[in-house]
């Protein structure tokens, strides 16, 4: 296990997974997962110090309503929190009135129409899903393919997104949006790295933000504005509502919980069908979806469409296959052409969307050729059960079809892999518990996870390749090769992470199987047991390191000769533990004995088995 450090020894340092950093004479990127470094050429440096960006650029994403009422205040406050400290996050607010578990409030919204707003303000305003670090650096990478087109296309996610961080020194006066951050943390590094801007963020963890950002906690609508959103909305801009209108708009925006996004839902269903306020009150009932402390959005949601998805079908019932899709995928920039196996033509496909579109279930891209779905909306379709027992959830198995033939054909096409690359993320982790298992599926999962491995990303590929595990487990059954070369990947990713606890778990299952199954001297067997060693000796293990990489290094010299590569690495890997048991064993003397370097001795993994395609033809 070599650690190897940046040219030089020196340079800028980056923490947390996937966070880069950008620093040396030629513009040095320094990522935080295994200290991977990112060259970039002199040309590419000199780009982004003389390449300015075009007035007013931006990627804002479209408003789903184009109706902005009742923020008024909170968006003078934003203002004023972003001129005094530079950083803000809008979080959901807390206390009695707080919305438990899933979004809704209107915080991307109040951000969207802030960004609008302020835009010419900017010398860039610039739109990243933070829903992941991984989603950060994708989107950052996608400002580079923006701003150098003549260099950009031609590198990969990491160089695109070390670019952009260091356009983003040089050129001052820029917001960064960071919409729906997990983990406050993440942004740390970004924060510390890009001074010379605006960032903002939105959250639904209110907690976190102490030691990052000023916070500005946002609540539900008042009555007055919820009134005037549904009536802008059922009515149409322009007209004004009688009297008996408002007050059945006060009545439905209250049993809504002035929810924003229950209000938009239900004011679009009213303007596509031309049911009236009232009637629509008697479709819904009269008892409030109440939970501890608040309403409950995703019931509140799911009580609207009981009406609204039978609209729908009713007038489209292709738009409601494509929306039971999409609620597994991840929710922001779904293509056209992941959906299109789904529609038998682009006009039917474009008709179907069209529908879901005039109902506010989904927004276009700027060039309408994705889009995207609310949070909320995809949960609330996620939990309907599914049919009977062994089946699938509505959608489900739409939605894993559609990844299984996304999946690209050659590595070299990375634009493909990573607009997928969410997507295929999304599916393996919203698996639902009883699902069939999928040996497809697990295919699909795997194939995703090798790609980050040969970008030099495989810490974002553990979900990949726990839900390949699972699915490989259920259908193949625990000592098939695949299930072993599945384990065995996983536990050198979660060593790699320094997860060492659970890599040794994986790799003791591992040993024990392929010795059942292949036998004591099959080489993969002799590779599993030199991972284990080695993962042994990481945690500072000697006395069981040892004795496994004497067995492995004895048996790969009757198996493999004397000369064999891995019978040389055997024996570098035993020789580094040994004089390691010498570091310990010191004399008694006043001094005590030391723990050895790990991190700067040469012993050296097997390369994990499976780091190189499936070989099963199913």
């Amino acid at each position: 296990m070599t650690d190897r450090s940046a040219p030089g020894g020196g340079g800028v340092q980056a923490t947390g997974a996937r966070s880069i950093a950008v620093g040396g004479d030629v513009g040095v990127a320094i990522t935080g997962d295994s200290a991977r470094v990112v060259m970039l050429p002199a040309e590419a440096v000199r780009w982004a110090q003389e390449v300015d960006a075009p007035p007013g650029a931006a990627n804002l994403p479209g408003s789903a309503s184009g109706v902005f009422v009742g923020r008024e205040d909170e968006l003078a406050q934003l203002r004023r929190l972003l001129a005094d400290e530079g950083e803000a996050a809008v979080t959901q607010v807390s206390g009695t009135r707080a919305i438990h578990g899933l979004g809704g409030i209107g915080k991307s919204t109040l951000a969207l129409h802030y960004a609008h707003s302020h835009r010419h303000t900017y010398t860039l305003v610039w739109w990243l899903n933070a829903a992941s670090t991984e989603q950060i650096v994708t989107d950052l990478a996608s400002l580079a393919l923006r701003l150098c087109p003549q260099w950009a296309p031609t590198a990969d996610v990491s160089a695109q997104a070390a670019w952009a961080l260091l356009w983003l020194q040089w050129h001052p006066g820029w917001l960064l949006v960071f919409d729906n951050v997990e983990h406050p943390d993440d942004l740390r590094h970004y924060l510390g790295t890009l001074p010379d801007g605006h960032h903002l963020a939105t959250s639904r963890t209110a907690t976190g933000w102490h030691a990052i950002a000023p916070t500005m906690p946002l609540g539900l609508l008042d009555a007055d504005a919820a009134v005037s959103l549904l009536c802008t909305l059922a009515l149409g801009e322009g007209q004004t509502p009688t009297p008996h209108q408002r007050e059945e708009a006060d009545a439905l925006a209250a049993e809504l919980g002035y929810l924003p996004l229950a209000l938009e839902q239900a004011g679009a269903y009213l303007f596509e069908t031309g049911t009236s306020l009232a009637d629509y009150r008697a479709l819904l009932g009269q008892v409030m979806d109440t939970a501890a402390g608040g309403i409950d959005p995703e019931r509140t949601i799911a009580r609207i469409w009981r009406h609204t998805l039978t609209a729908i079908e009713h007038r489209n019932p292709q738009s409601v296959t494509l929306l039971d899709a999409m609620a597994w995928l991840a929710p922001d920039d779904i293509p056209r052409t992941l959906l299109a196996p789904l529609s038998p033509d682009t006009r039917t496909l474009g008709e179907a969307l069209g529908v879901l579109h005039s109902y506010n279930m989904i927004s276009y891209s700027a060039d309408r050729q994705s889009v995207s779905v609310h949070r909320l909306v995809q949960a609330v379709l996620r939990h309907r059960p599914a049919t009977g027992p062994d089946e699938h959830p509505p959608g489900r198995q739409d939605t894993e079809h559609l990844i299984q033939q996304a999946i690209p054909t050659e590595d070299t096409n990375a634009p493909q892999w990573e607009r997928l690359l969410p997507h295929v993320i999304a599916v393996a982790a919203t698996t639902p518990p009883h699902s069939p298992a999928s040996s497809e599926s697990a295919d699909a999962y795997y194939a995703t996870a090798q790609y980050l491995f040969r970008q030099g990303r495989d810490a974002h590929s553990i979900p990949l390749r726990t839900a390949a595990l699972t699915q490989y487990e259920q259908v193949l059954g625990d000592t098939h090769p695949d299930t072993l070369n599945s384990r065995n990947n996983l536990a050198h990713v979660y060593e790699s992470v320094g997860d060492l606890d659970r890599a040794i778990s994986l790799y003791e299952a591992t040993l024990t199987q392929y010795e059942q199954v292949l036998g004591d001297t099959h080489p993969d067997t002799l590779n599993s047991r030199n991972n284990l060693a080695t993962a042994y000796y990481a945690v500072g293990d000697l006395d069981r390191a040892i004795p496994l990489l004497e067995a492995t290094l004895t048996q790969r010299e009757q198996v493999l000769g004397d000369t064999h590569p891995d019978t040389l690495n055997s024996r570098n890997n035993l020789a580094t533990a040994r004089k390691a048991t010498e570091t310990v064993q010191q004399p008694d003397t006043a001094t005590p004995a030391t723990t050895p370097d790990l991190h700067s001795a040469l012993l050296r993994p097997s390369r994990p088995t499976g780091m190189t395609p499936n070989n099963r033809s199913a």
